[in-house]
């Protein structure tokens, strides 16, 4: 009997702005690519694309192009550092709620194409609790919220857990806190984003630990270039690489489909409510 090669698919999410939340996709995505792992990055902010503008690729086609008909899904495919392969999205987009019906089908059928050839799907999503956010979140098998050390921050995470567990019955999350001076301060953030979820949301918050605040992730970004890859041996590199290492763990649930016909079905049936 043929078996269904599974794909783990990551959302990365924050409930604001300024957490460093493509910069977590980016060099996340690096980490698990040197594991081994083969990964596709998915820029899916529609309105202002960061993706492509970190890692200095411009793309000749965009996911926009891709669902309005104007290239196959393997022309939106940009090679990336580290052998990771990027789909950049496009600034004005439509919804991706609001697409018809033969933009879903071509949607579903160019992701099915490169399942086999996929073990990791990490999503760069958009700041905030908007439709279009939570409709790619909800798709996702895996969330990672990000937040920092402001109480905006923490705010804003509740109120995108809120969302998600009240109005979609998600109870399971993953937090990271990033731009960190110490552990101490990142198990501390974690804390008081989980004593408000225990006393007001029926949630399971798991702490994926911290990325320290490094001068090199600026001086990386002024090149546009990765972290992960400018500079593989600061702090900043090598907390992503533990983060990457217990993402590579986490279990493959909900059985044995592959998670990229999960993540293009959820899509479909979140635009037709």
């Amino acid at each position: 009997m043929d078996t269904v090669h599974a794909v783990q698919v990551i959302a990365i999410a924050s409930g604001k702005g300024g957490v460093g939340k493509t910069t977590v996709a980016v060099n996340l995505a690096l980490a698990l690519a040197e594991l081994g792992r083969r990964v596709v990055l998915l820029d899916s902010n529609l309105e202002f694309p960061n993706v492509n503008v970190q890692l200095g690729l411009v793309p000749r086609y965009t996911l926009v192009d891709l669902v309005e008909g104007r290239c196959e899904f393997s022309d939106t495919l940009m090679e990336g550092p580290g052998g990771v392969r990027v789909v950049a999205s496009g600034s004005g987009a439509p919804s991706m709620v609001r697409l018809s019906r033969a933009q879903h089908s071509g949607l579903i059928q160019a992701f099915s194409e490169i399942a086999d050839s996929l073990d990791v799907l990490v999503i760069d999503t958009a700041t905030g609790i908007g439709e279009p956010v939570v409709s790619f979140i909800r798709a996702a098998h895996e969330v990672l919220v990000i937040v920092c050390d402001e109480p905006a921050s923490i705010s804003g995470a509740y109120a995108l857990i809120k969302v998600l567990n009240h109005e979609h019955g998600m109870k399971r999350f993953r937090v990271l806190a990033n731009m960190e001076i110490n552990p101490l301060e990142g198990q501390n953030l974690f804390a008081k984003l989980n004593k408000l979820t225990d006393h007001f949301l029926d949630v399971f918050l798991e702490y994926a630990g911290a990325i320290p605040y490094d001068e090199y992730v600026r001086n990386a970004a002024q090149t546009r270039r990765a972290v992960y890859e400018r500079h593989p041996r600061c702090k900043c590199s090598k907390a992503f690489q533990e983060v990457a290492l217990k993402a590579d763990a986490w279990p493959l649930l909900g059985g044995p489909r592959g998670y990229v016909e999960f993540f293009v079905e959820r899509l479909v049936s979140v635009s037709k409510r």
